[in-house]
């Protein structure tokens, strides 16, 4: 196995797979305020979650059924990993179906960088940048592992694995004719019904695609089976208690694990937090919300400097914006042969820099488009699609198993929320509102509910939120922190997306405490 490089910038900031939707990009996955829903996300019941035999004794001694014995007692061989040398590689076996072991056995790679000693070892940390679909193995690997401060890295061997149906695990591989779009791709307000109408036949042609090539996988590459690996790997690198790092959708793992298993849940980090008890409606308005939270606050930024592109006060800039994406969609920007920039590209580049963020990079970007320059916008977007990795398959695979991440709405149902989407946010409910339908063809059913994570008996949690967070807003934060039985907040008073290791002492510093020390903040801590 080789892992890719990963050059993200931020840890964290999910790289959300797109799909080219009728001449225009559906960003895949955001957040937003919490608002109320007036439709249920799903109208069927998904089964309550259960806590696997033996999920409430120690670690140490818990029962494992039978059927499962052989997946906790097998052997890891690690091997240095091909291009990346300092790091070792491995496979381990989880059974496809953990109700029915016998029904056969799936690969996940798993990757690890031994702890560099000089001091107590704590055991392993597992690291989970979140998506979800984004490979754990190239996010470590790729430059996050270096990030790390000394006494984390003395204390930790820092460990990922791709969960199932991502990139070097068994990949969900539907080869589709709708192609995964570059990182940060977004969409455009729907002009009428019809479009609306057509970008729900383009979802139902990506549905039909994975139904066809990766049916068996689907309805085993949810959350909760996810989570039951990160039980055995826990096992298998002889740990009693998972000491787990997620970011994004990586909370919502995280989140799930300490559900299922409370009693085994060592010192666990949720950054940019999502909130399990929220519905899929809720997520997508959220979405919107966040992100028109997030344009306010680099507009009022923008409007204070001299040579902001677009005006000198939030709504001339906000009014701009819309313009500016209009008169793309009429005529878009053609830059040499390969290079056509439409209002959907120019919506994409901004949900991108605020998640980053990247507000200089988003002000020449603005400046070059209106200038007929398009390098600026190009460096936000990525130049060239990701064909190496199947994160945009994985993305709507592991979403639609799960209620809080898979709206099922129909056109019409679409149509109609949209009002409140646009009184959410003027400048992106629109641009949100069809991701509703993203799941409404899906082969399989959603299993994994709604619901509040209390995880009562679980060792302290550490959950980090940034106030003006586009992708996992702060109330999401709250809410969760609030729920967990021994949840305790870090607040970030800052943008952009996640906390850690994005250069703030502050948090930095607690976050380590926390890992190293057992140390958490105290109630009510605020980093700026």
């Amino acid at each position: 196995m080789t892992p890719a490089r990963d050059t993200r910038r931020t840890p964290g900031v999910d790289r959300i797979p797109g799909r080219r939707l009728r001449g225009r990009v559906a960003l895949l996955g955001a957040g937003g305020l919490l608002l109320a829903a007036p439709y249920a996300a799903w109208p069927g019941t998904a089964p309550a979650v259960t806590r696997p035999a033996g999920a409430d004794g120690t670690a140490a001694d818990a029962a494992v059924p039978p059927g499962l014995r052989r997946y906790y007692r097998q052997e890891l061989l690690w091997e240095p990993c091909s291009g990346a040398p300092s790091f070792q590689c491995t496979t381990m076996k989880v059974p496809l179906d953990y109700a029915r072991p016998d029904a056969g056995d799936l690969l996940l790679a798993a990757t690890r960088k031994k702890a560099t000693g000089g001091g107590a070892r704590i055991g392993s940390l597992l690291v989970n940048p979140g998506g979800p679909g984004e490979s754990a193995v190239n996010f470590l690997v790729g430059g996050t592992a270096d990030q790390f401060s000394p006494s984390v890295r003395a204390a930790y061997d820092l460990v990922a694995v791709d969960p199932r149906g991502v990139q070097f695990s068994t990949p969900v591989v539907c080869e589709g004719d709708v192609p995964t779009t570059p990182s940060g791709a977004g969409r455009r307000t729907p002009a009428d019904a019809a479009e609306i109408a057509d970008n729900d036949a383009l979802y139902g042609e990506i549905s039909d695609a994975c139904a066809r090539h990766a049916g068996r996988l689907l309805p085993h590459v949810g959350t909760l089976d996810a989570a039951r690996d990160m039980d055995v790997l826990r096992a298998l690198l002889g740990d009693d208690r998972l000491h787990y790092l997620g970011f994004s959708y990586g909370t919502y793992l995280g989140a799930t694990y300490a559900d299922l298993f409370p009693s085994r849940v060592g010192r666990m980090v949720l950054d940019g937090a999502i909130d399990p008890a929220m519905n899929g409606y809720q997520r997508f308005l959220q979405a919107a919300t966040g992100y028109q939270v997030a344009w306010d606050s680099f507009a009022a930024d923008c409007a204070a400097r001299a040579d902001c592109p677009l005006g000198r006060s939030v709504k001339e800039i906000s009014r701009g914006l819309d313009t500016l994406r209009r008169s793309l969609d009429r005529a878009p920007l053609k830059q040499g042969k390969d290079v056509s920039v439409t209002g959907d590209l120019l919506l994409g580049a901004v949900t991108t820099a605020l998640a980053i963020p990247a507000w200089e990079l988003l002000r020449d970007a603005l400046r070059g488009v209106l200038a007929g320059d398009t390098t600026a916008l190009q460096q936000l977007l990525g130049s060239a699609e990701d064909t190496s990795s199947n994160a945009g398959d994985a993305f709507f695979a592991i979403s639609c198993l799960s209620h809080p991440l898979a709206p099922r709405f129909t056109p019409a149902q679409v149509q109609a929320a949209l009002p409140q989407f646009l009184r959410s946010s003027p400048q992106f409910g629109a641009f949100y509102a069809p991701d509703l339908m993203q799941c409404a063809h899906w082969p399989v059913p959603p299993v994994q509910p709604s619901h509040a994570v209390s995880a009562p008996g679980a060792a302290p949690i550490l959950v980090v939120g940034t106030t003006r967070d586009p992708a996992t807003p702060y109330p999401w934060a709250e809410a969760l922190a609030r729920r967990l039985s021994s949840g305790r907040l870090l607040t970030y008073d800052a943008d952009g997306h996640v906390a850690y290791l994005r250069g703030s002492t502050c948090v930095d510093t607690a976050v380590d405490r926390y890992l190293t020390l057992g140390q958490l903040p105290p109630v009510g801590a605020i980093c700026t």
